[in-house]
């Protein structure tokens, strides 16, 4: 009888054991509050006008994911994530609507080499320099990446993507995403043809690097990212302003971007610096645009609970339009506990230029979705935030 209670107990110790070795994790954040902009377009009147209203997803994106791993023994890990985005506001699905639309991956990794990973993922631009943004390092989030995110700093999620991630080397990690066409005869991808029941949906191809360092108060980082047709890749915007080209008409959109961060005793200070080229299909009679942001900031945590930030960029457009944007981020963030806090925001947006004789508007956030633009009657843009945020 003792023997057999022996023998359950040590099956039963196996059993924990091998159990231990996997794990998944429920994860997420709600980022909810009210927001006011003093100039938007009117879809009604077409002219500019006041706006309050509830707006979701401003620090961070809404989100809900599971992420897991597997010990297969010598250091080598499976590893998998699904991330959920919603709106807080009205309970949709994000990323036009995709049950998983932040992230769907799986994978395996080993220890002191990386990792290897296949689904929809991040570019390399988002990975590295969202790290030396004032959108990455503060609560102004969403507000303060630049327009429409066209430098693919935030919102860089490439469908089809096999990627890899290396160890940390002395500070140093490097990685490499491949995003395939998933188009027959077009490797490279392909444009959309056709029209109405005769359309043939087109493909996007992505390929993106990136390098980074970090050791001790130091960090810098660059990345590149080419995503060839990139109308046909789903969350990838192409318009700035109301400089909008015909989505349909863009080859290729190629970006660059190296940033810096330096941490001094309850202060940090980042620098960062993008050029986004949009390259039109030969004979549709468009131009090419490019767009540089540069940007520089700091945060200072006045006591461990309580944290200033600042922001400044600097973005303009040359070739197709020509144009500069002005904007001011300010932030205050107060922790209630390690989970929720609660913050405000005031940002200041000036436009100026023109696109074939049309003056450009302004544009606060990485998404038309936050305000749309000034409208015809304005260059200018002022908002104002009171939110709170909840991780889980």
């Amino acid at each position: 009888m003792n023997k057999r209670i022996l023998v359950a107990a040590v099956l039963g110790s196996i059993g924990v054991a091998a159990h231990a070795q996997s794990s998944v994790t429920l994860y997420g954040l709600i980022d909810a509050g009210v927001s006011y902009v003093n100039n938007s377009s009117s879809t009604v009147t077409g002219h500019s006008n006041s706006l309050t209203k509830y707006d979701d997803g401003v620090a961070q994106g809404s989100r809900w994911g599971l992420k897991g791993s597997e010990d297969l023994g010598n250091g080598l890990k499976a590893i998998f994530t699904l991330e959920n985005g919603f709106n807080s506001g009205n309970g949709t699905l994000s990323q036009n609507n995709r049950e998983f639309g932040r992230q769907a991956f799986v994978g395996l990794t080993q220890a002191g080499t990386g990792s290897v990973t296949f689904g929809r993922q991040y570019s390399l631009s988002t990975d590295v320099l969202a790290n030396y943004t004032t959108g990455g390092n503060t609560v102004a989030g969403n507000y303060a990446f630049h327009i429409n995110d066209i430098d693919q700093l935030t919102s860089s999620r490439i469908d089809n993507s096999v990627k890899f991630t290396s160890a940390n080397f002395a500070g140093v990690t490097f990685g490499a995403l491949y995003g395939f066409s998933n188009h027959a005869g077009a490797f490279a991808g392909a444009p959309t043809t056709g029209t109405g029941a005769a359309a043939v949906a087109g493909s996007a191809r992505t390929y993106s690097f990136g390098l980074n360092y970090a050791a001790g108060p130091f960090g810098v980082g660059a990345a590149y990212t080419d995503i060839r047709f990139p109308s046909q890749q789903a969350g990838i915007s192409t318009g700035i302003s109301n400089a909008v080209f015909p989505a349909a008409n863009i080859k290729e959109l190629r970006t660059f971007g190296l940033g810096g961060r330096y941490l001094m005793g309850p202060a940090t200070f980042w620098a960062l610096w993008t050029n986004t080229r949009l390259v039109q299909l030969p004979g549709t009679g468009s131009s090419n645009l490019v767009f540089n942001a540069y940007e520089a900031g700091a945060k200072y945590a006045v006591t461990p609970a309580f944290t200033a930030g600042l922001g400044y960029t600097y973005m303009n457009l040359s070739d197709a339009a020509k144009g500069h944007f002005n904007q001011v981020d300010l932030s205050l963030d107060y922790a209630l506990s390690k989970r929720t806090d609660v913050y405000v925001l005031g940002i200041y947006q000036k436009a100026s230029g023109n696109n074939n004789g049309t003056a450009l508007q302004a544009q606060i956030g990485d998404s038309t979705g936050f305000f749309g633009t000034s409208g015809v009657d304005s260059q200018q843009q002022v908002a104002a935030r009171v939110g709170i945020r909840h991780k889980f």
